[in-house]
């Protein structure tokens, strides 16, 4: 049995499996996307990484391996538009913003609401409209996912967001609107998070589940011979009888011997947004006591920017802050001055710092694959691929295996449920 990608949903396949495996990681340690960093006392995740369980058996996995030290916070998110700070989410939260701005929102809400039909949305774009109106959708919904995934919402289909997005009733928008403040919305009202040493903790303590002598590190998959079922792993032949590969799908496709041309053509159509963002840190605590903001705006570098610090004090050393922030620009040619030349000002105005002085440090990263694209080809390309690669007793799951949106709870639960589908096809036989 042979698990290739040592991020959640791969220590989650390991933890679950009831036969031998070899577990094989490309990076010097498990985790994934999940692991963080620490300099000078302040620590960072690679983005905002905040935990949402609400399956039972994830929950008492997650308690029993942090020993006590996972803690529950209450979510303080805002969004960033107009000057002002309001609460998240936008849709049901307009008071505080210009009174022009409620206004167009409300009335345009009201109008959606009296026009929608049964029809479903074509895309993300009809989406946004069919629920909340051309108010809400030009002054937040439209530019902040335009932002976030970088293309116009109208490219995205709208299969993804039922569960991201929140939905609320008219009367909810409108005791928004006037400052009654309905209750928080959205499926992550609160998140749990370690007390000490940032998301990475987590991932570090359920990888030391795992037997070491299960786990290659440093190791890469170069190839794998589906029909052979035959792996090269850090350059030596590794023979399997099934497969769970948690790297991104166009990745594994492309290590494949002689896959079908449908299969190849599919993979090709596959799309994923990249993020640059910032590790930052601050000598000093921001004006501002939120967890994260969203920043619509097109006049902002950044769409969204966290202060890990605000949520978990051990992030960053007594009286100082540690920061991430998510660029606008997938420009790989800005430099990390030119960068912060024009992210430090907009920090200042966010209420994210004091001041340009407090920056100790910043260091610019890139996620190559955050975001992938839900267009038109999806669905069709993943049916060419996954028939395929299950014919031959390859899993593809995860985020990026299963190339789809989601959190890392799912991430943890899409290991537990393909060792079981493991199991079941192998039956009986054991490695």
């Amino acid at each position: 049995m042979l698990l290739v990608g040592g991020g959640l949903t791969g220590i989650s396949t390991a933890l679950h499996l009831r036969r031998p495996f070899l577990l094989c990681e490309r990076e010097r340690e498990l985790g994934g996307l999940a692991r963080s960093n620490e300099r000078d006392g302040f620590h960072f995740d690679q983005t905002g990484h905040w935990l949402h369980l609400r399956d039972p058996s994830m929950l008492e996995l997650a308690e029993r391996v942090m020993g006590g030290d996972l803690v529950r916070v209450q979510r303080r998110a805002q969004i960033f538009s107009h000057g002002a700070l309001t609460r998240y989410p936008f849709q049901a939260n307009l008071f505080g913003l210009p009174s022009e701005v409620i206004e167009e929102c409300l009335v345009e809400f009201v109008r959606a609401l009296l026009a929608r039909r049964e029809t479903e949305p074509r895309n993300f774009e009809e989406y946004i409209l069919h629920h909340f109106g051309a108010g809400i959708a030009r002054h937040f919904m439209v530019p902040y996912n335009t932002k976030l995934w970088g293309v116009h919402p109208r490219e995205i289909t709208s299969a993804w967001c039922s569960r991201f997005v929140p939905t609320p009733t008219l009367e909810q928008v409108i005791a928004g609107a006037v400052g009654a403040g309905p209750p928080e919305l959205g499926y992550n009202i609160s998140f749990l998070y370690p007390r000490w040493g940032g998301i990475g903790a987590f991932a570090a303590a359920l990888a030391a589940q795992i037997d070491e002598a299960s786990v290659r590190l440093g190791v890469e998959l170069e190839q794998v011979d589906p029909v052979r079922r035959v792996a090269r792993v850090g350059g030596e032949d590794l023979a399997y009888d099934a497969m769970v590969s948690s790297i991104p799908l166009p990745e594994l496709v492309q290590r494949l011997v002689d896959p079908p041309a449908a299969v190849v053509e599919a993979a090709a159509k596959l799309r994923a947004t990249p993020v640059r963002y910032l590790s930052l840190a601050s000598r000093t605590t921001p004006p501002a006591d939120y967890h994260w903001i969203y920043a619509p705006e097109e006049r902002f570098p950044f769409y969204r920017v966290g202060v890990y610090s605000n949520a978990m004090p051990s992030m960053a050393p007594p009286g100082a802050s540690s920061l991430y922030v998510e660029l606008s620009s997938r420009d790989r040619d800005r430099s990390r001055d030119d960068v912060l030349a024009e992210v430090i000002p907009a920090l200042v105005e966010a209420r994210a710092l004091q001041s340009a002085d407090d920056v100790v440090f910043a260091d610019l990263h890139e996620i190559e694959h955050a975001y992938v694209v839900f267009d038109e080809a999806y669905e069709e390309a993943l049916g060419h691929i996954f028939p395929y690669l299950e014919q031959h007793r390859i899993f593809s799951r995860g985020r990026y295996g299963s190339w789809i949106y989601n959190a890392m709870e799912d991430s943890l639960i899409a290991g537990r449920e393909v060792a079981e589908t493991v199991e079941r096809a192998l039956g009986d036989s054991r490695d």
